[in-house]
């Protein structure tokens, strides 16, 4: 691994457990070994450095996340292994992600503290929901759902509960056992809105 991908690695680590605002370059530095130097020659700035970080969190959230995807013909089926993942892929990667989703910490951390770097992370949040959105509207055309369902309210459910999953099991201790529960509902609800 070179020294730019240690560093991405690094601050991913550290991002996802104290956070853009605390965690410090310092830190990113005596972890990964290097001098200032060995950092800016890569990045510019921290802010560089957590843009570098998002895009390695959202390739490796696509590669977690969409795993078996294509080889499923129904949407909904889709959304719920996209669940699966997301709870036996993503969030157990603490590897990458000690902390828990990066995505999370980030936009409520940044919210008010960087509005632009906020910006940049609900994009990304944005454009979850409209993948949610384009299968449930596929499930919809194709008849499978309940007569009337607003897909745009479900999508919104799905997308709440799935954060939700996400702070309840770092709130617990990393409970295994929330996290399944949790996820399962959303799962279990999917199943009661077919047809």
């Amino acid at each position: 691994m070179s020294l730019k991908d240690r560093i991405i690695h690094e601050s991913l680590r550290q991002f996802s457990t104290k956070g853009y605002m605390s965690t410090s370059i310092s830190d990113i530095l005596k972890s990964v070994g290097t001098s200032k130097g060995g950092l800016y020659n890569h990045f510019k700035s921290k802010e560089e450095l957590f843009g570098a970080a998002l895009s390695e969190a959202r390739k490796i959230w696509r590669e977690r996340n969409l795993a078996g995807l294509d080889q499923l013909e129904r949407p909904l089926d889709k959304i719920k292994k996209l669940l699966e993942n997301y709870r036996d892929r993503y969030l157990a990667d603490s590897e990458n992600f000690p902390g828990g989703c990066i995505f999370v910490t980030s936009a409520v951390e940044l919210n008010d503290q960087q509005p632009h770097l906020a910006r940049e992370v609900n994009e990304g949040f944005q454009r979850f929901k409209g993948l949610i959105k384009r299968l449930l509207d596929q499930e919809q055309e194709a008849g499978h759902l309940k007569d009337g369902l607003d897909t745009g309210m479900v999508v919104e459910m799905i997308f709440s509960g799935i954060l939700g999953a996400c702070v309840t099991y770092l709130i617990s201790g990393k409970s295994k056992e929330n996290l399944d529960r949790n996820i399962q509902g959303l799962i279990d609800f999917l199943t009661m809105i077919s047809t």
